[in-house]
């Protein structure tokens, strides 16, 4: 997991089944337990790092351990598992023909006919109609990709009527692009095959998470944004 720029803030945990060196541009709370920082790529951690060993800092021998690793093993194994549930679902219908912009949606499960899912021209608002459980399950084979098109124009999801960002969930058959231009508020848990990045290095713009993002077999990059992991 890499962070690149100033204002990365991450309200949770981060973690690798890699090295500790595997994570760069973090640190946390623990003495001396920096992830390869520079000057211009300081991102902060609310929570704690698990990786692998070694130790990212002789300074901080409480992480980088047999306990860490075995900890970012079992949410990597939890993660696979809410994947193929998810992809297990019935699929669901296919609105706005990929294109989420514009839409509001009743909570259910959508599946990307084309493999994809957009959210491009507008932004995606979720209705729980007043029901505080209300879940929506987004399926795609492919890519999902928020905001565009081209580099700029952020956009969000917005929750209305009780919707909760920890009942939202993007199965991401490969990869996932949030905001490349930076800006905008993205929601939900992102699992992903093949990694994610939020923003593109350069920009100043804060790009939010409420949510998780989640990658199977590839590397999770943000650039000055935060991620608040909601409650369970």
């Amino acid at each position: 997991m890499t962070s690149q720029g100033l204002y990365t803030v991450i309200n949770g945990d981060i973690g690798t089944t890699a090295i500790s060196t595997a994570v760069t541009g973090f640190h946390d709370a623990g003495p001396g337990c920096t992830y390869t920082e520079t000057p211009l790529n300081v991102g902060t951690v609310n929570g704690k790092i698990y990786t692998a060993a070694p130790p990212p800092t002789v300074a901080c021998p409480s992480e980088g351990t047999a306990e860490t690793f075995a900890i970012a093993s079992a949410a990597r194994a939890a993660a696979l598992t809410a994947y193929n549930a998810l992809v297990a679902m019935p699929a669901g219908a296919n609105p706005g023909a990929g294109n989420l912009a514009n839409l509001t949606l009743a909570p259910g499960v959508y599946t990307a006919a084309s493999g994809s899912f957009l959210i491009q021209g507008g932004d995606l608002t979720l209705d729980a109609q007043g029901d505080a459980n209300a879940v929506w399950v987004f399926q795609m084979a492919s890519t999902l990709t928020v905001g565009g098109p081209g580099a700029a124009f952020p956009r969000s999801i917005i929750l209305a009527n009780g919707a909760l960002a920890k009942n939202v969930f993007w199965q991401v058959g490969t990869f996932a692009t949030i905001n490349a231009g930076g800006g905008g508020t993205m929601v939900g848990t992102i699992i992903s095959q093949a990694g994610a990045s939020f923003s593109t290095a350069g920009n100043a713009a804060i790009t939010t998470l409420n949510g998780r993002a989640l990658s199977l077999g590839a590397s999770v990059t943000v650039v000055n944004t935060v991620i608040n992991v909601p409650a369970p």
